[in-house]
């Protein structure tokens, strides 16, 4: 895409936004309706008149924070690497965690349906949240932009303040986070040169920032975080598979740049005891994995119900196992800290 065509997309972006109301961050406003938004003046989704965000991410004793995304979110779930991280960083305040990414999910919910049009995975989304509850929502879509050249920004957008729209619908009071997808990485060959698709990446950035600040939500710049736009040529130490899946030590580098995000501080634990916590962090992940996204839904739920549905009743029966996992959670979690303030 040639620069002036990649301009034209991020004004009608900006278009775009100067329909969404702009408020601070410390007075969260509830949702508007579609017609309210659209009758709101274009001077309040201007970025340059509202403040600058705090610094740091205020969690509070309590809070219950769901991660929604895509795969670069739902694979954290394979490693552990941001719950222990947070909930050192956080001290003595109690977060839990719950993961509600999908894989190739997308802001219109295109990977959550099974077998009917996208509108059911949003149906099986708004269960979900109203199940957690959350207080605290992270939220990383858009990486497919980077292969579709920008030309869904608008309608992508759009898709995305609606999804928020939903979250807030489900969870008065609810505070956002959005983040931006880290970087891809070019590999040797056959693997493709993916240094257009970064290009592509830094532009989505540059309109979520825009975007994150007119929906009151807090904004983390996980692109730069992890670099930024990176040289031209060959990764020469590589964080990623294939240069779009990041590997454990790829996702221990994304965990410690998104801690720093929120403007939090990772204290220094021994290497043992945050192992020991990222294995129960693990646990307590797989636990809640089978619980709202079983292997056999089509019997338990779905249209084969009839043959299997009586099965149904033991799905909740996880949920006093993730709250032991929970407390495993915690208290390895006071045994790491009192260990990072010995001397």
């Amino acid at each position: 895409m040639n620069l002036p065509s990649l301009a034209g997309l991020i004004a009608l972006a900006g278009a775009t936004l100067a329909f969404f109301p702009a408020t601070t961050h410390a007075q969260q406003a509830p949702a508007q309706p579609a017609a309210a938004a659209a009758d709101a003046p274009a001077a309040a989704g201007n970025a340059t008149d509202a403040p600058a965000q705090p610094a740091t991410f205020q969690f509070k004793d309590g809070d219950r924070l769901v991660l929604l995304g895509n795969t670069v979110l739902e694979r954290e779930h394979d490693y552990g690497s941001f719950e222990p991280r947070l909930d050192l960083a956080l001290g003595e305040t109690k977060v839990t965690v719950r993961n509600l990414a999908w894989s190739g999910d997308t802001v219109f919910g295109h990977a959550r349906s099974y077998f009917g049009p996208p509108e059911e995975g949003l149906q099986r989304l708004s269960t979900h949240l109203e199940m957690l509850k959350p207080s605290v929502v992270l939220l990383c879509y858009g990486s497919e932009l980077a292969f579709e050249r920008l030309g869904a920004l608008p309608d992508f957008l759009t898709g995305y303040r609606s999804l928020i729209e939903l979250i807030r619908a489900k969870s008065p009071g609810v505070r956002i986070i959005i983040a931006t997808p880290p970087p891809l990485e070019t590999l040797p060959p056959p693997l493709p040169d993916l240094t257009a698709e970064n290009k592509n990446l830094s532009s989505l950035r540059d309109a979520l920032r825009k975007f994150a600040l007119a929906q009151n939500a807090y904004f983390i710049d996980w692109f730069e975080l992890m670099g930024g736009l990176p040289k031209p040529g060959v990764i020469r130490q590589p964080l990623t598979e294939n240069g779009v899946h990041y590997t454990r030590a790829g996702y221990e580098k994304l965990s410690a740049r998104l801690i720093e995000g929120l403007g939090l501080k990772l204290p220094e634990a021994p290497t043992p005891a945050l192992e020991n916590l990222r294995r129960a962090v693990i646990a307590k992940d797989t636990l809640f994995f089978n619980r709202w996204r079983p292997h056999n839904e089509t019997y338990l739920f779905g249209f084969r119900k009839h043959e299997q549905g009586q099965n149904a009743k033991e799905i909740p029966m996880f949920d006093p196992l993730i709250a032991q996992g929970d407390e495993a959670i915690q208290k390895l979690k006071e045994e790491a800290l009192q260990q990072a303030r010995r001397p």
